[in-house]
């Protein structure tokens, strides 16, 4: 049995109430073959070139700190 045939066999088993979930699971999957997720806006990249000309602030401690003074600022 091919997988395909074992995934259709047991998306056939899944009940109609989870089958959004499923579906839901499935369209992330696949979104990460469209080229314009992989490519950074233009804000990313204006804040990437910031931080390679010196700017910008570098965060080096863990990230409940970071929320912590995010939330503080």
């Amino acid at each position: 049995m091919s997988n395909r045939e074992r995934a259709m066999r047991l998306l056939e088993a899944v009940p109609d109430y989870k089958i959004e979930y499923v579906i839901a699971y499935l369209q992330g999957v696949t979104a990460g073959n469209e080229i314009s997720e992989k490519i950074p806006n233009d804000e990313t990249i204006e804040a990437m070139q910031e931080l390679e000309n010196g700017g910008g602030t570098v965060f080096e401690g863990t990230a409940h700190d970071f929320i912590s003074a995010m939330l503080e600022g």
